[in-house]
């Protein structure tokens, strides 16, 4: 058999929330590299034979480079292997899956990119938080809360982004004090709706409500580790546990 990539979204938090064609990649697979949040259960779902192998990231922690983590994927698929990468969320979504397929496509190496619900939307949703709602949020905007450590500036224009109705950031944890400065030098009201989320989607949920101007300091109060991401806009007045202040300030 010829071998093949899949580069496949784990969808966030809990196993379940996984599509049956990951699911069924994963089941089929030789091999398994896989990232630091997926549920660890999943991995029992790949055949017995099958090798898994940990390339997970963390803040200035990686377990393999990202150069590497492609040579692997391209050796193994020439040796004939079914690999299966196994990411948290959808690939595509700050998951690096589209350096994989780049890496994959320069080799001429087969292979099938498998989405996964991004956290970006499940996250809020699992907390009651819709990303848009027709009566207050007609557009959303997801960004990252950090960039390549060797960008000379941010490439994300703040004041644009202080627009949009709804705002999530992801990987939020590092900077959410200069992400919410940002925010409010660039125009946004302080009392915006703002909630943090963190461990979403697993039994470590956490979550915070608070305003634009006070978002940093709840988050440091609660002491809310990471992964976590940050949603601002009148959305996050729609979560069950704020619903006395629905569509208010």
């Amino acid at each position: 058999m010829s071998g093949k990539v899949y580069l496949v979204g784990a969808g966030p938090g809990a196993a379940d929330l996984i599509t049956l064609r990951g699911l069924r990649a994963l089941q089929r697979a030789d091999v398994v590299l896989y990232d630091r949040l997926i549920a660890p259960e999943l991995l029992d779902e790949a055949p017995p034979h099958a090798e898994r192998i940990f390339v997970g990231k963390a803040a200035s922690r990686h377990t393999m480079p990202q150069d590497a983590i492609n040579a692997l994927l391209v050796e193994r698929a020439r040796a004939g292997q079914q690999v299966v990468r196994l990411k948290g969320g959808d690939p595509f979504v700050f998951g690096r899956g589209g350096e994989e397929m780049l890496a994959l496509l320069e080799a001429g190496v087969p292979f099938e990119v498998v989405p996964g619900v991004s956290s970006a939307i499940a996250v809020p949703a699992l907390a009651g938080i819709p990303v848009t709602h027709r009566d207050v949020a007609s557009g959303f905007a997801v960004v990252a809360g950090h960039e390549t450590p060797d960008k000379a500036a941010s490439s994300l224009d703040w004041s644009a982004l202080a627009r949009i109705p709804t705002l999530v950031v992801l990987m939020a944890r590092k900077n959410i004090a200069a992400i919410c400065t940002a925010l409010l030098s660039a125009g946004r009201a302080p009392d915006t709706p703002a909630a943090a989320i963190s461990a979403g989607g697993t039994p470590h949920e956490q979550v915070v409500a608070a305003t634009l101007a006070t978002l940093a300091q709840a988050v440091e109060a609660a002491d809310m580790p990471t992964p976590m991401l940050v949603i601002v806009g009148e959305v996050v007045h729609l979560m069950p546990s704020c619903a006395t202040n629905r569509f208010s300030r």
